[in-house]
């Protein structure tokens, strides 16, 4: 059981550690509510497994500018979704529940988030890798239970934290609204720094 804490520590800090999923989970519940949001907490069981893949047998292999590429699209398509949460501001109607996202649209953008997103790369390569691989040569399924410990704190975390922002709802519709506001302006910022540090990164390398 103490073998798996590291795994179980880690999924929950993924979690709550403010980044791109956090702040898509966070506008997705006010606009649309935290039943239409739950399905893109199950977004890591979809693309981490490639993402997992591609780090353990390629990444480590290439340069480093990929990394930042990388982080320029991610910029770009948060501020997409700042964009969509700006416009769910303008246009939210507490009353007409048809003008919301869909479970499926927002699992496929929490997916989006996730690929284009340089923490999970960097999370695999430098610490679930390493943790991983580790438990694997001692024995297969201690590598297995620590994934399955990760990926249920990771979710687990994210089902709480949805449900939380989703409760915000019932402050009233002018509370919702400026909460709308918030998340997009944050998902903005967000957006502007990491493609700040992507070009930046990419220009001082050439």
């Amino acid at each position: 059981m103490i073998d798996l804490l590291p795994a179980v520590i880690y999924g929950f800090a993924g979690a709550v550690t403010p980044g791109p999923l956090l702040m898509f989970l966070f506008s997705q519940s006010l606009a649309s509510g935290w039943k239409r949001t739950l399905p893109a907490t199950f977004s890591p069981l979809i693309t981490d497994g490639p993402v997992a893949l591609l780090v353990l047998t390629v990444l480590s292999h290439v340069s480093t500018g990929l990394l930042y590429g990388l982080r320029l699209i991610g910029g770009a398509f948060i501020l997409y979704l700042a964009l969509e949460a700006a416009k769910a501001w303008r246009d939210f109607d507490q009353k007409n529940p048809a003008s919301r996202h869909s479970f499926s649209n927002n699992l496929l953008k929490a997916m989006i988030i996730n690929w284009l997103n340089p923490n999970v790369y960097l999370g695999w390569s430098l610490i679930l890798g390493p943790m991983v691989l580790t438990a694997w040569k001692q024995a297969p399924d201690r590598g297995l239970a620590l994934i399955l410990a990760f990926y249920a704190s990771l979710i687990l975390t994210m089902i709480i934290l949805v449900r939380i922002f989703g409760a915000a709802r019932l402050l009233g519709i002018k509370t919702q609204r400026t909460l709308i506001a918030c998340s997009s302006v944050a998902l903005a910022v967000l957006a502007f720094y990491q493609i700040w540090i992507g070009a930046s990164a990419l220009l001082f390398k050439s």
